[in-house]
C-alpha cells in the first residue's frame, strides 16, 4: 500500500510540470528513464542461492513420489547449479565444519539446511578430509548434486530390473560410477530408475556438496532413506543370474542394513550464507 501510494504521488506530481503545449518537459522525461532503470535494476538482483530456490520450486512444483520435471527443466535447474559458487551459499574451506578431529570414528559430517517444502529440499553437506556419507538410495526422487569444492569419490548404483534375489533385502546392482570428482566440475544428476539412485560419498579432501531433491524423503510418503552393504558379485550364486567373467567387477549385491551406519555421524546445521526470500 505504501509503495503505490509514493508510485502515485510522484506520477501526479510529474504530470503537474507540464509545459504550455500539455507535454511532459525533457528534464522530467530523463528522470523518469533513470528511475525506471534504477527500479528495474533492483529487480534484477537476484542473489544465486535466491535464484537457485526460485527455480526449484517452477521445476518441482508438481513433484510427487517417482515423478521426473521434463528435460527443459532438468536442464534449467542444472544450469543454475552449474553456475554456484561457494561463496554464493556461504561455505568456505577454513569453515570449521571441514577440519577433522582425531577420533576413533569417521569425521563428522555436517548438514546445512537451506530450504524444505513437501516438494523440494535443498542442503548442503560438509565433509572433512577422509568423511564419508555411506551407500544409501534415494527412492522415487531426483537429485541433483553440485560439488563446491574439493575432491571426492562417487561410487554409485542402478538395479538391475528383474533379477532373481538371493534373499528379500538383498538385490543386484549395476555400478553406474566409481570416479574421483574435482571441483570445479558439472552438477551431477540421478533418477528414480536410472542415474546412480544409490550412492556413496568419500571425501578424498575437505568437500563441500549441494544438494538438491525433489521431492525429498519423506517417511510417511515411503521415501525412506535405506542403507546397504556392496557385497561382490560372487558373494552369491543365483540360479538365472549369469555375468560375463570380465564384467564381473561392474555389479554387486546390495544388501540392506537393518540399522543407519555406527560410523555416520552427521550434524544438521541452519544456514547462515545469503538471505532467501519467499
Amino acid at each position: 500500500m505504501g509503495t503505490g501510494t509514493v508510485v502515485s504521488g510522484r506520477v501526479r506530481k510529474d504530470l503537474s510540470r507540464t509545459n504550455p503545449n500539455g507535454n511532459i518537459p525533457p528534464e522530467s522525461r530523463s528522470n523518469s528513464r533513470k528511475k525506471k532503470i534504477q527500479r528495474r535494476s533492483k529487480r534484477t538482483l537476484i542473489s544465486p542461492v535466491q535464484k537457485l530456490v526460485d527455480t526449484c520450486k517452477k521445476v518441482f512444483a508438481n513433484a510427487k513420489s517417482g515423478t521426473v520435471p521434463s528435460q527443459d527443466n532438468i536442464q534449467m535447474l542444472r544450469a543454475v547449479l552449474d553456475e554456484i559458487k561457494p561463496e554464493d551459499v556461504g561455505v568456505s574451506p577454513k569453515m570449521p565444519y571441514f577440519r577433522s578431529k582425531v577420533t576413533g570414528r569417521s569425521p563428522l559430517v555436517t548438514y546445512l539446511h537451506i530450504y524444505a517444502s513437501h516438494s523440494f529440499s535443498i542442503g548442503i553437506f560438509c565433509l572433512p578430509s577422509s568423511g564419508v556419507i555411506p551407500l544409501h538410495n534415494h527412492p522415487e526422487m531426483t537429485v541433483f548434486s553440485k560439488l563446491l569444492f574439493g575432491t571426492m569419490h562417487i561410487k554409485s548404483y542402478d538395479w538391475v530390473a528383474d533379477s532373481p534375489q538371493p534373499s528379500l533385502d538383498t538385490r543386484l546392482a549395476k555400478v553406474k560410477v566409481d570416479l574421483d570428482f574435482t571441483a570445479p566440475c558439472d552438477t551431477s544428476i540421478l533418477y528414480p530408475a536410472d542415474g546412480g539412485n544409490m550412492h556413496c560419498f568419500t571425501a578424498k579432501t575437505a568437500c563441500a556438496v549441494l544438494d538438491v531433491l525433489g521431492p525429498p524423503y519423506s517417511d510417511p510418503a515411503g521415501r525412506h532413506c535405506t542403507y546397504y552393504f556392496d557385497l561382490p558379485f560372487s558373494s552369491f550364486s543365483v540360479d538365472g543370474v549369469a555375468v560375463a567373467e570380465e564384467e564381473k567387477e561392474g555389479y554387486e549385491w546390495l544388501k540392506e542394513r537393518e540399522e543407519e551406519p555406527e560410523d555416520l555421524t552427521v550434524t544438521a546445521m541452519m544456514y547462515s550464507g545469503p538471505t532467501i526470500k519467499e
